[in-house]
């Protein structure tokens, strides 16, 4: 049973000595985090969950010698995940023929508001995946998974200053991918708010 004084340190310091208790204390209370984190890098579920037990398989044979240096365990656990998903993306452009982007789902109810949550969602999440990984890392550092700047610049090993131009770069990237998007998005709303007036 998990004690409330037991920090991230201490569970790392006893699955270092073999304590599988403590070692799963850790994967539960930090699976959902860098989940979500792999998923918005690697762009598919099955993707995420290899990258998020990967992360786990790290930590379980780094943790007899992970020693703080100055950072939480949290940001060095994030930085195992996103270099791990780098890697991967990086093996998957060399090895990878031109893919196309993945094709848009299919709705028969176009009027249907969970479409519409869905394509807005799938046009924000194909922009992303076209991001270079560092920016993209950058914003899902910040937006998705809410970090602070200062945060989101240590686990990614680079100032502040480096961070604010990955993120701004990175969104108007976005903005520029989106923009057609968001004009299609916005008249089907104006289409739909016409049909109720009528």
């Amino acid at each position: 049973m998990e004690r409330k004084a037991d920090s991230d340190e201490a569970l790392v310091k006893r699955a270092g000595s073999g304590d599988r208790a403590a070692a799963a204390l850790l994967v539960e209370r930090h699976t959902k985090m860098i989940y979500a984190a792999c998923y918005r890098m690697m762009g598919t579920p099955h993707a995420a969950e290899d990258a998020t037990q990967e992360t786990f398989l790290r930590l379980w044979r780094s943790a007899a010698k992970w020693k703080p240096r100055g950072a939480k365990f949290e940001t060095w656990l994030y930085r195992v995940a996103m270099n791990y998903c780098l890697d991967q993306l990086r093996k998957a452009k060399r090895d990878a023929p031109e893919e196309a982007a993945p094709e848009r789902a299919d709705g028969a109810d176009r009027q249907d508001q969970k479409l519409f949550l869905s394509e807005r969602r799938f046009a924000i999440d194909a922009a992303l995946s076209e991001l270079p990984e560092r920016q993209k890392m950058a914003i899902t550092l910040c937006h998705y998974q809410e970090l602070s700047n200062i945060e989101a610049a240590e686990i990614m090993e680079i100032s502040v200053d480096a961070l604010e131009s990955l993120l701004a770069r990175g969104r108007r990237s976005l903005r520029d991918k989106l923009a057609p998007m968001r004009e299609h998005l916005m008249g089907k709303m104006d289409d739909e708010q016409s049909q109720h007036v009528n």
